[in-house]
């Protein structure tokens, strides 16, 4: 498991969400690296049918959802973001209770 995918996995836990540049600066990696990083995660979640790791992230001034860049590949992935605080919502309770 990579880095990105431990740090994930301990707030999924936890039940918390990090914004975007705290989980960049935690990796010591450049917003880029972490962006693409993110969107291949997300492909990998969508193919393996698990809940999208991502949306523990948050935009800096996006009321704790998200930046839109992950709902833009949520839905280049099949996923219905029609309602984005419903979408994210329902990720988060998955990656918290996976039982």
């Amino acid at each position: 498991m990579s880095e990105l995918e431990d740090r994930l996995a301990a707030l999924a836990a936890a039940g918390q969400t990090i914004t975007y540049g705290a989980l960049a600066r935690d990796l010591g990696w450049r917003m880029g690296q972490l962006t693409a990083a993110l969107e291949a995660l997300m492909a990998t979640d969508a193919r393996t049918g698990v809940p999208l790791r991502a949306s523990l992230c948050e935009a800096r001034l996006g009321n704790g959802l998200p930046a839109r860049g992950f709902f833009d590949t949520a839905a280049a992935l099949g996923f219905d973001v029609s309602d984005p605080a419903a979408f994210v919502a329902d990720q988060r309770r998955r990656l918290s209770d996976p039982g």
